[in-house]
């Protein structure tokens, strides 16, 4: 796979060429693809968006007060934490993904992790933006 973008503009330029070998394991190339940009998008990102309580762990909720300031504009102190911890999730599952293949199925705590990740990655891909 070769993916050329041209320079930033409002609308870029994309030439993606794939090759037959590119969709025998797309779920790994795919893979291998969005760990490096889950992982930039991390290190540089400029916004987060609200996550939904029942994505965190239990101490990281937004509680009824910080919602109802959200709702006039206001972030409490745990709002981009929550979606460092949401990225970091991702970012362990497609990095399991690549590396650990053979665990799949091994350990249920492992594996509801993994599908955990994935979830979240679908949940919020629209949100994935810088």
């Amino acid at each position: 796979m070769r993916v050329r973008i041209g320079p930033y503009r409002k609308n870029r330029a994309f030439k993606v060429e794939i090759e037959p070998h590119d969709t025998w394991n797309m779920d790994i190339t795919l893979a291998h693809i969005i760990h490096p940009m889950l992982v930039q998008l991390k290190e540089t990102k400029h916004g987060a968006p609200m996550v939904e309580n029942s994505d965190v762990p239990l101490g990281m909720e937004m509680s009824e007060e910080a919602m109802d300031k959200f709702r006039n504009g206001e972030t409490d102190g745990k709002f981009f934490d929550r979606w460092d911890w949401v990225l970091d999730e991702m970012i362990w599952t497609f990095e399991q993904y690549l590396t650990d293949l053979d665990k799949w199925g091994m350990e249920d705590e492992y594996y509801s992790r993994m599908s955990n990740g994935f979830r979240l990655f679908g949940k919020y891909y629209e949100a994935l933006w810088d």
